[in-house]
């Protein structure tokens, strides 16, 4: 008998499931798609002008309690019935930022159009009819899956939100959409371990989006409107981390509260401002380094792009990642370190 003995939970990836039913007969493959985003989602009714060739692709995301499924597939036709709501009911709220094409959403007493750049909300215990369409024929979504019972925003404020639009442009929409768009671009990068944090972040602005939907963003709790600043700060410190001005105070200006606060909502995170600013411009600078693109450059250059004089680089590099510049650049590329390199 052989023993095999797990990874590290550091080392596990997310668990993600990833579709395509390319690989089945053209007649296949409406009915299996169908099969998927029942399981996926809720028992639904769905029709669509292409089924007999229906080709669909789909990554299905878990982050503990919620779920998270990016997809690509022709126009169709979703229906969530009060038969089918008896039949089998989530209890969730569900999300669509569309990023390409169009839906229409009908509830009987409100009628939605969504398209690229919007999120809407539906809910897995009310009845809708939603019809995609897509001039370039195919519809490029992230839907994202949160149960009720986890979802931090009093019921009464989130069964409002249904049928009411928020943009991804702003606000905590932007917040949204950039965590969506970001985890699923470097999903390979995440592990079993990020997955809760993961979806309480998640969860936390989908609260806050739907309170936005609702026009009742004052009454979000404190600790959601707490990590939605502190989400709002993340993002910004990584659209600045190349202004060498960079600083907590810079932080707490520009987010109009004083820096004592600052320091206060940061406790419970894993990190200070000030460490969070040097963590995210050494792993810039790190990702530079194994860059083939960046051969050509020295290791100098690349640490004064991210603000990093070259002995603090070499001495915080080290102690992060258990080797010089030099040696990390030489283990990924191959290359030397030459002149001015570490």
């Amino acid at each position: 008998m052989s023993w095999t003995i797990p990874p590290p939970p550091s080392s596990v990836p997310l668990p993600t499931v990833a579709y395509s039913n390319g690989h089945l007969a053209p007649p296949d493959r409406f009915a299996h798609w169908r099969d998927l985003l029942s399981h996926t989602h809720a028992p639904m009714d769905l029709s669509s002008a292409r089924s007999d060739d229906f080709l669909a692709r789909q990554r299905v995301i878990g982050l503990g309690d919620v779920t998270v499924w990016p997809a690509a597939f022709p126009p169709v036709v979703f229906r969530r019935t009060r038969k089918l709501i008896r039949q089998s009911d989530p209890e969730s709220y569900h999300l669509t930022l569309m990023l390409r094409g169009e839906g229409v959403a009908d509830w009987g007493d409100r009628t939605l159009r969504a398209g690229p750049g919007t999120f809407h909300t539906s809910d897995s215990s009310r009845p809708v009819e939603i019809r995609s369409g897509a001039q370039r024929g195919r519809i490029l979504m992230i839907g994202v899956e949160v149960p009720k019972a986890v979802l931090p925003l009093p019921r009464r404020l989130a069964d409002r939100s249904v049928g009411i639009p928020v943009p991804d442009s702003h606000g905590v929409g932007s917040l949204l959409s950039r965590l969506l768009r970001q985890l699923v671009q470097d999903l390979p990068e995440y592990r079993l371990a990020d997955g809760p944090r993961l979806g309480s972040a998640v969860a936390d602005l989908v609260a806050a989006v739907l309170a936005q939907g609702a026009e009742s963003g004052t009454a979000l709790p404190e600790h959601i409107n707490r990590a939605t600043t502190v989400l709002r700060i993340r993002a910004f410190i990584e659209q600045n981390l190349g202004d060498p001005a960079l600083s907590p105070s810079a932080v707490a200006t520009a987010h109009h509260i004083s820096t004592g606060y600052l320091h206060r909502i940061f406790r419970t995170e894993d990190t200070t401002v000030g460490s969070l600013i040097r963590q995210q411009r050494l792993e810039h600078a790190r990702a530079e380094l194994a860059d083939p693109r960046w051969a050509g450059h020295s290791i100098g250059t690349i640490a004064a792009r991210w603000c990093l004089t070259a002995p603090e680089f070499s001495r915080s590099f080290r102690a992060a990642y258990g080797m010089t510049p030099g040696e990390y650049r030489r283990a990924h590329t191959g290359t030397g370190t030459g002149s001015g390199r570490g």
